[in-house]
């Protein structure tokens, strides 16, 4: 792990909403998030399925499996995943290489825990926890846990409990090689052709400040 770099004193406000354009969003965000809607909803049919399959059961009672409940929310958050990334990358200083690593952890955990479905109820608590444990891996400099928090739209003991909870089920496999992180590189950049941009995934790590206006979430 590279040099903590936290800010535990972090008392900087966030700024309001401003358009993809003036943040010149990474590409991976945009595919990631494409992809990760793909995935809810094909999820969700099947929930739907299975919920149809069983008598006297609503929909949200219905679990394939238990690993990812940690990360269950009441309701599915208002928020679209585009602009919950979107949100992340703009107030947290993690880098773009950092959601190329939260995707693997993620891709890691439905491939160890196949049971469980990640859905509208999961996918954004998923998110924010992946990215900030990516961004302690990755980023020389990164805003605490607290931060991440206020960002992701959770407590911060919440996120606490959920970080310790992603650990475990990935058995604390958080480091991920060049070898592993280009091949995913490489398979986003495919979903890139598949959908008609052929454009390739930004590599170089990228670092910003963070805004000082508040605007605030909750999942």
């Amino acid at each position: 792990m590279l040099a903590e770099g936290e800010y535990p004193n972090h008392a900087r406000r966030l700024q309001p909403e401003t358009s993809p354009t003036e943040l010149n969003l990474p590409r991976v965000l945009c595919v990631l998030s494409s992809m990760l809607e793909k995935l809810v909803a094909r999820n969700e049919k099947l929930m739907d399925d299975l919920s149809r399959q069983v008598d006297g059961l609503s929909r949200g009672t219905v679990r394939v499996g238990k690993s990812l409940n940690a990360f269950h929310g009441v309701r599915a958050p208002s928020i679209s995943i585009p602009k919950y990334l979107e949100r992340i990358y703009k107030y947290t200083n993690c880098s773009p290489s950092c959601f190329v690593v939260a995707y693997v952890y993620m891709d890691r955990l439905t491939h160890r825990h196949p049971d469980s479905l990640v859905i509208s109820l999961n996918v954004h608590r998923l998110l924010v926890t992946s990215v900030m444990v990516a961004s302690k891996m990755l980023d020389d400099e990164h805003y605490n846990n607290a931060v991440y928090a206020r960002v992701g739209g959770v407590t911060n003991a919440e996120l606490n409990k959920l970080e310790l909870e992603l650990l475990y089920l990935l058995e604390f496999r958080v480091m991920v090689s060049s070898r592993v992180f280009e091949s995913y590189c490489l398979h986003l950049e495919k979903e890139m052709t598949i959908n008609g941009t052929g454009l390739k995934i930004q590599r170089p790590l990228v670092t910003k400040g963070i805004d000082d206006h508040e605007v605030d979430i909750s999942v």
